[in-house]
């Protein structure tokens, strides 16, 4: 099997036909052997905040020595991406071989796997085959009946926050959603919650006391002097001075959260020095969270959040890192959203910080019609036009911005992260 096979074998699943449930990813696990139950996980759920937590759990697990696998999703520019061990992506010739194996068990069943847990199951052969030593693995939806929750060995669960997303397969409340979050506790491994209201923290606490775990709740009152700039963030977490290379000012809640973890990693047996924490926080990188993709004429950034909570920390961080860059604190937008978040919210949060918004459809089914966002826009008396090419709405925001002085900043989609950096290095904006 050739790389280009398996990406057409892997992708000729239909994502929308995922039917939840274990079963078919249990099963096709005993067909292979359970590679899962060789391995040793660290369990990341929550509505944000896991890719940078898990980046950063993984970048310091490797920084101790440790063969660290992380598995996570979407990609943002490459499909290998979602498989990384000690810090590379899954090779072309790895990813071909391991999908093959799966292939094979996979077309011995009645129900045939979907395309997450194909995935799923190619990352457990891929990393006991090239016997890592922990997987920090990302939940994709979900958790209770999500694929990766087939795994029965996690030294720590991660629930890093509960917000209203999904809400169509998850539910329509907090303490709904922190119920299938919950799915991924286990009998006796300690479970640790970040950000979350008291409805939903009580849902997950519950759930840790049937099963016997240990609960640990973050103390974000613990972070003070929270210093955040383009190139990084620095904080204080009690005592402790604390310095990581994503930029944000919600990432010193993020790594408020992975210092926590580590504690209780520690305590189950490895070995993470000071030193190696420091240093894991300190080389970590993660696209599209608020990622400089230009440095000036225009400054452009990039930042993956596309639900309310997540561009309330946009917000957060157009105020303090962009705002006192320009005259009057607005900045350019360049936004593109999925029809079936909270889009109206979204856009009303960002509207107070807009000189102009330039809105365009991101390259999935799912997304709304960018003329209807710019309407949104304008409601919320903002300057707002819209584009069906990507690539000219790009060249069209790089201009005003350059013309008006001031920083551009795109978001609403992971999904537009590739398209957006090809047409910043096509156009030369």
């Amino acid at each position: 099997m050739t790389y280009e096979e398996a990406l057409s074998y892997i992708h000729s699943v239909d994502w929308k036909g995922s039917r939840p449930g274990l079963e078919r990813i249990s099963e096709l696990c005993e067909k292979l052997g359970h590679p899962e139950r060789d391995l040793t996980f660290v369990h990341v759920a929550g509505t944000n905040g896991k890719g940078s937590v898990s980046a950063m759990l993984d970048s310091i697990l490797r920084a101790a020595g440790y063969r660290a696998g992380l598995f996570t999703s979407p990609y943002i520019e490459r499909f290998n991406e979602r498989i990384r061990l000690c810090g590379e992506d899954i090779s072309d010739e790895d990813l071909a071989r391991d999908t093959e194996t799966v292939m094979r068990c996979a077309k011995e069943m009645e129900d045939s796997p979907t395309e997450f847990e194909l995935i799923t199951a190619i990352a457990f052969v891929y990393y006991r085959r090239m016997g890592c030593d922990c997987v920090v693995l990302e939940c994709g939806l979900g958790g209770r009946l999500d694929s990766t929750n087939v795994i029965t060995t996690p030294v720590l669960s991660v629930i890093t926050g509960i917000a209203l997303d999904h809400c169509a397969i998850l539910g329509d409340t907090t303490e709904k959603i922190a119920a299938e979050k919950a799915g991924i506790v286990k009998p006796g491994v300690p479970v640790l919650l970040g950000e979350a209201d008291e409805g939903a923290a009580a849902v997950i606490r519950n759930k840790a006391e049937e099963a016997g775990s240990p609960f640990v709740r973050v103390d974000y009152s613990r972070i003070s002097d929270v210093r955040a700039s383009l190139t990084g963030t620095s904080f204080r977490f009690g005592e402790e001075e604390v310095s990581t290379a994503l930029t944000g000012v919600y990432q010193s809640r993020n790594a408020a959260l992975v210092l926590t973890a580590v504690d209780l990693i520690r305590k189950a047996g490895f070995h993470l020095s000071p030193e190696a924490v420091r240093e894991g926080l300190c080389r970590v990188r993660w696209k599209a969270r608020f990622e400089v993709l230009r440095q000036k004429d225009p400054l452009l950034i990039y930042d993956g959040a596309h639900n309310p909570q997540g561009i309330a920390g946009a917000a957060e961080n157009i105020r303090t890192l962009l705002s006192p860059l320009t005259e009057d604190g607005r900045v350019g937008l360049l936004m593109g959203v999925m029809a079936d978040k909270d889009h109206r919210d979204m856009i009303r949060t960002l509207s107070e910080y807009a000189a102009f918004a330039v809105t365009v459809r991101p390259d999935n089914a799912r997304s709304l019609d960018p003329e209807r966002a710019a309407e949104e826009f304008r409601a919320c008396g903002a300057e707002a036009e819209s584009f069906d090419d990507l690539n000219e709405a790009v060249r069209r925001a790089a201009e005003r911005a350059r013309e008006r002085g001031i920083p551009l900043i795109c978001l609403g989609s992971l999904y537009m992260y590739a398209d957006v950096k090809r047409a910043v290095l096509r156009l030369g904006v």
